[in-house]
């Protein structure tokens, strides 16, 4: 997901989408959690727009995250080490770790992460304008309390960006691989007090209207859509 024009939430296949000159604008990237999914497109993010970065693109993510790419996908064997190139004090990527609970300010707009339940550690994000509009994401999740405890702090949320991965039909695998389905989602959702506009993703395109269709039996008030590959959203 891009925000205004220099930083990304995640780093998957959708980054494929964008111009290099969109590329070369990035300079913060949040990573929710290490899986292929969500990390998969930036080593070539990075080397797509290698010769144009003049300051290090930054990456936020969880220490747990970070030492996964440094052993799995920057360690030379699958991708180069762009953490030490072109040279080791001058590097074209730059790793930031974050714990759950920290808020990263980049030119007014407040990055709050917050734990989530997966099977790797994994974060979401709330995002706050210098405005003080917001929006969050839970990148992937099953069932918890901090992710709705923190946004119930805030007075206000505009938009919500939902994993939702099954439909209840595996819900036991939902519950196996630490994902949503509609049952768990609608539990955790009756948690939260605010009424922000809800978007559904993370899950195969031919399971989008059974999810949704679940969603609404139980929860026919909520403002629930589907999301869609470069949608834009202005708050």
């Amino acid at each position: 997901m891009l925000v205004d024009e220099d930083i990304l939430i995640d780093c998957g296949s959708g980054v494929g989408d964008l111009t290099r000159e969109q590329m070369a604008k990035i300079r913060h990237v949040f990573l929710t959690h290490s899986h292929l999914d969500h990390v998969a497109f930036l080593p070539l993010l990075v080397d797509s727009i290698f010769e144009r970065i003049d300051q290090p693109i930054a990456v936020h993510a969880l220490p747990a995250t970070i030492q996964a790419l440094k052993e799995h996908i920057f360690n030379w064997a699958i991708w180069p080490d762009f953490a030490r190139l072109p040279v080791a004090n001058k590097p074209v990527m730059i790793y930031m770790e974050h714990n759950a609970g920290d808020i990263c300010v980049v030119d007014g707009r407040k990055i709050k992460s917050i734990s989530m339940n997966h099977i790797v550690p994994t974060v979401g994000y709330r995002v706050e304008s210098a405005a003080g509009a917001s929006f969050a994401f839970t990148g992937d999740t099953t069932t918890n309390n901090t992710f709705w405890d923190e946004l119930n702090r805030y007075p206000r949320l505009d938009l919500l960006l939902l994993e939702v991965a099954f439909s209840n039909a595996y819900e036991e695998l939902s519950n196996t691989a630490r994902h949503y389905c509609p049952n768990t989602v609608v539990a955790d959702l009756i948690k939260l007090k605010l009424d922000p506009e809800i978007y559904l993703t993370h899950h195969k395109p031919e399971e989008s209207n059974t999810i949704i269709a679940e969603i609404k039996q139980s929860l026919p008030d909520r403002n629930i859509k589907q999301l869609h590959n470069n949608q834009t959203f202005s708050l």
